[in-house]
């Protein structure tokens, strides 16, 4: 059964109640934001990662080029070969970090470098000594982001929600990155206001 989108961004947008006091309300959606997509990578390549670590240990020693294979297996354009998954590394609390660490290490190039764009890696260390690192994963393991769960449009919907907020707690960015969807309609409304009969053809 798929979730309303306004269920999974107030779900996100409840994360902030444990960032706020160590973070400014500007610096929320560079934690939030990575989680999200991190939890939903995990929820997408959950069905195939058998698969892609039995296929790794067969071929990792053959000195062939992985990624066609591994694609293959997991039936996306990424993958990952960590044994661990977001709710498993809730098993060892005291190495949470450097789990991460290692599991964002195990995505395919494209992943990977996505994350690092988001400077995945140092909020991870920031998070982890201010005490709140296990708090956040135990928060995201929680959520079921499978796209049977919530589809892509679901999601999309969910990340502009996300954005949108995140805009207007900023006084510096507030109006720079959404416009809402009645806006939208509205203009193109006016915009081809009396031409229905022409453009119809």
């Amino acid at each position: 059964m798929s979730q309303n989108f306004n269920e999974i961004a107030n779900f996100l947008w409840s994360v902030a109640d444990l960032l706020r006091g160590d973070y400014k309300q500007a610096d929320y959606g560079k934690i939030i934001m990575p989680f999200a997509l991190l939890r939903r990578l995990d929820c997408v390549l959950e069905s195939t990662k058998d698969a892609v670590l039995a296929e790794y240990a067969k071929r990792k020693d053959e000195g062939v080029q992985l990624d066609i294979f591994l694609q293959r297996k997991s039936k996306q354009a990424f993958y990952n070969i960590s044994k661990f998954t977001l709710p498993s590394l809730l098993d060892d609390p005291k190495h949470i970090r450097q789990n991460l660490t290692a599991y964002l290490g195990d995505f395919s190039a494209e992943a990977r470098d996505v994350f690092e764009r988001f400077q995945f890696s140092e909020r991870l260390t920031d998070l982890d000594e201010k005490g709140l690192l296990f708090m956040l994963v135990q928060k995201f393991a929680a959520i079921d982001l499978h796209p049977d769960v919530v589809p892509n449009e679901t999601m999309g919907y969910a990340f502009e929600e996300l954005i949108r907020r995140f805009a207007e707690t900023s006084n510096e960015t507030a109006g720079e990155h959404f416009t809402p969807r009645e806006v939208i309609k509205l203009m193109v409304h006016i915009l081809f206001a009396g031409d229905d009969e022409a453009l119809s053809k």
